[in-house]
């Protein structure tokens, strides 16, 4: 399992995700809701996702320390400003919220494990290893800012 650290770039996996459930809502039924409130609502939380997204890259590239998830250990900066002041995972909440607005499209209730699956994943595989290596690069500082910023939301 400790091979899966850090391995897969989180936007691979919301594309795995998001194709896995396009295949599994072709043979499961969907609710009957018309197709134009399915896709507003689904675009309306998709949109709000890539904001997430979009807000913490700028948040991190604005304080010159890397975006990429698979060698965290290049972190240059503890950065708790910003959307990071509400989130300690933005990108990651805004793709797991990319991922509801998927499922808010296919109206197919089962295709919400998902999302469940990429928040599990996710916190498992990227997030707690992200988290042990920015407490060896940060120690107290790192430690403070957990104890005050929720790691998916409040």
């Amino acid at each position: 399992m400790i091979r899966l650290e850090n391995r897969i770039p989180p936007p691979v996996l919301v594309f795995l995700v998001g194709a896995a459930m396009a295949a599994a809502s072709r043979s499961l039924s969907a609710l009957s809701i018309p197709w134009a409130l399915r896709l507003g609502v689904g675009l309306a939380i998709l949109a709000g996702g890539f904001v997430l997204v979009a807000r913490g890259f700028r948040t991190l590239r604005a304080a010159g320390t890397t975006i990429d998830p698979v060698n965290i250990d290049r972190a240059s900066a503890l950065v708790t400003h910003g959307i990071l002041g509400r989130t300690r995972n933005p990108m990651y909440l805004g793709f797991a919220t990319m991922l509801v607005g998927w499922a808010a499209v296919l109206a197919v209730p089962w295709v919400v494990v998902g999302p469940a699956f990429f928040v599990a994943f996710t916190t498992r595989f990227q997030i707690i290893p992200e988290e042990r290596a920015m407490r060896v690069r940060f120690g107290e500082e790192y430690a403070s800012y957990v104890r005050r910023v929720p790691r998916w939301l409040a």
